[in-house]
Parts: C-alpha cells; sequence; structure tokens
C-alpha cells in the first residue's frame, strides 16, 4: 500500500487480533467478562466493554499463541510493548501449518532494540517509539495460515500489549513468505568473519539487515565488508561492501564532522545507526551500537542460494587491519517460497544475555 493507492477499491477484508478479541473475528472485541480479565479492578466500577483485557502475563517458561489465523491474507502492521529483558522473549511465526518457524528471534532484536535499552527508531518497516512501543510494517503474506507465538525465557512474569492487525484476501501466486532469523557471537573468534545469515536454499529476496554491535577493543571497528554469496558463489561473493559504516549509509566512522569527538546517531526510512550507548565511568565500560539496513528500494534477488557476512575490522599499529574479537548479534530479514528449512537452535539464556 502506498499513498497513491490509498484511494483505490479492493476485495480485501480488515480485521485485527489482540488481547481484546484473541480470534480477531468480527464484532467479538471487547466482550471478555469483568471477572476475567487482566484489568478487572480497573474496570470493576465500568463493567463489560470498558478496557477489560488489554493485555497478557507470560509466566515464565510459557509460550502463548498471539495470533492462529486461518485462511489467506496479509499482516500489515504487529504492535507490541514487551516488559522484562527483552532477550527474554522469543517471537517466532509459522506460515501455512508448517513445522518450523520461518521467523525467530529475540523481540527486542527483531524490533532493532538488542541491547535492552529504548532508542528511537524511525523507519518505514521498523518503529520503536517512546515507551517500549515496537511497531512492524514489513508485509506478510499467507495462503493458508498465519500463526505467532511469544516464549517467555526469563523467571518473571512477562505483561505484554499487542495487536495484529490484517487482511483477508486473496494472495497472488507469485508472493513470497517473510522470513527473520537472529544470530549472536560474544566473542567472535579472532580472525573469523561473523555470518550474519546462511543455508538459504531456494528463490528469494533479501531485504533487511539489524546489527547489536558491542566493541570489546578500543578504537574504531567498522573497517570490515559486508559479502553476499548467492546463487552458486563460493570462495568469493557477488556482492562486497567497503566498509561497515557504508553498508549502514553513513560514512566516515559516524563521526561528527565538525568536531570529529562523537559518533552521531540517526534515523531513517531506510537505514540508521539508531543507538549508540556510550561507556559510562563505572560499570558500562564499553561502546554499544544499534544499526540497520532495510532494502526496501533495492532488495537482493537470489534464485538459488544465499550467505551473508560481514567481517569485524579495526586498526593496530603501523596502519594494519585488526580483526576485532566483539560481541555481535543480528537479524536477518528475507523473502522467500516455504518450505522454510529449520534454523539452528537458539542459543540458551545465558548465551542470550546482555553482559
Amino acid at each position: 500500500m502506498t499513498m497513491d493507492s490509498l484511494s483505490t477499491l479492493e476485495n480485501k477484508i480488515t480485521r485485527s487480533i489482540s488481547p481484546e478479541n484473541f480470534t480477531g473475528e468480527k464484532g467479538k472485541g471487547g466482550m471478555c467478562e469483568p471477572r476475567e480479565g487482566n484489568a478487572h479492578r480497573a474496570a470493576r466500577d465500568l463493567g463489560r466493554g470498558w478496557k477489560v483485557n488489554p493485555y497478557i502475563i507470560l509466566k515464565p517458561g510459557e509460550t502463548f499463541t498471539i495470533c492462529d489465523i486461518a485462511g489467506s491474507g496479509i499482516i500489515n502492521h504487529i504492535w507490541l510493548t514487551p516488559t522484562g529483558r527483552w532477550r527474554n522473549t522469543i517471537l517466532r511465526m509459522y506460515w501455512d501449518d508448517q513445522e518450523n518457524p520461518s521467523v525467530e528471534s529475540p523481540v527486542g532484536d527483531f524490533f532493532g532494540m538488542g541491547w535492552n535499552e529504548y532508542a528511537q527508531l524511525s523507519s518505514l518497516a521498523v518503529c520503536v517509539n517512546p515507551g517500549s512501543a515496537f511497531n512492524c510494517y514489513w508485509p506478510m503474506p499467507f495462503r493458508k495460515r498465519a500463526r505467532m507465538t511469544l516464549t517467555n525465557l526469563a523467571e518473571e512474569p512477562v505483561t505484554m500489549y499487542y495487536q495484529i492487525d490484517y487482511c483477508l484476501c486473496a494472495i497472488a501466486p507469485e508472493e513470497a513468505y517473510f522470513h527473520a532469523r537472529f544470530r549472536r557471537t560474544n566473542p567472535l573468534p579472532y580472525r573469523e568473519v561473523y555470518t550474519i545469515l546462511d543455508a538459504v536454499r531456494g528463490k528469494g529476496k533479501y531485504v533487511g539487515t539489524y546489527m547489536a554491535w558491542g566493541v570489546n577493543n578500543r578504537g574504531w571497528w567498522g573497517e570490515g565488508e559486508i559479502k553476499f554469496y548467492m546463487d552458486g558463489d563460493r570462495d568469493f561473493p557477488t556482492i562486497c561492501g567497503t566498509g561497515t559504516e557504508d553498508y549502514f549509509c553513513g560514512s566516515y566512522n559516524f563521526e561528527d564532522p565538525k568536531t570529529h569527538d562523537r559518533y552521531v546517531p540517526f534515523t531513517t526510512p531506510y537505514a540508521g545507526l539508531h543507538q549508540v550507548i556510550t561507556p559510562d565511568t563505572l560499570y558500562g565500560s564499553q561502546f554499544r551500537f544499534g544499526m540497520y539496513r532495510w532494502h526496501i528500494t533495492d532488495p537482493i534477488y537470489f534464485e538459488q542460494d544465499l550467505k551473508v557476512t560481514i567481517q569485524a575490522l579495526g586498526w593496530r599499529e603501523g596502519g594494519r587491519y585488526l580483526p576485532l574479537q566483539d560481541d555481535l548479534a543480528s537479524v536477518a530479514y528475507w523473502y522467500q517460497q516455504l518450505p522454510t528449512a529449520p534454523f539452528p537452535a537458539l542459543p540458551d539464556k545465558d548465551y542470550l544475555e546482555v553482559i
């Protein structure tokens, strides 16, 4: 949907799922009985229909299905507001009765908040707004069924407001399925490259990268090149970048061009260094960064297979490159046809932890 198509009438039915209407059925919103809702005390004087159940509570270890839609359609918007440590809540999405998820990521990283700290993110695909208002606008078509779950890995309950906006409609044969996959390596072994995505088989298009980059060395950390190996590439890629900040649509170390004494955060429709966490004078001893690049106007098409890597590279004495051993996490976003190959198992809670 674009501005110039808003006036076009289409054969679509709008629906929305939230804790006030778990199924999205027509005329079924706000029906929770006061005694059954999580906000029953706040609504006790007003009764049914007065914000009785606007949120869910995820118990420790619980997996909760936040949507299960039958038929064909497209999810246009997801909004949710997690509490607790965002790495401890895992988001999964399943399309068309698949056993394996096509999306699997900690909820914070999926929405560009891998460091468990708020930073404004204002882009076309993802927006994070004050509080913990996580918004996703990636279009997510499905033909038979769409199912999403949240799993709480923490030892404390998580409160979650959410809303999933979608349309029931026919889906064209050429429409592919949304995918997203999380990875983390801490620390990156010396002289190894970081793999953002691999083991993708079939035809598709790569549409975005988020990275949470924790620096474990002094000095500049972003000389490394991103590389896209596609359609049989082995030793050398078809697409090779020129530097980390270059790929994320910045330049010259993300420095203030006048003072050269600080990083300058930015958030734009397609790319950003939206989060710069600076060291304090005690326990917060490392720089940490959040960056995104959406290939909305320049998707990377592949026919057979895809692998994406990035180097962690700084400088050492004598003007030589220094392979870094940083704390790297990422989410790769792409579209392809089903079936989705099984993802490797996510790390356990201790390895996921922001430390």
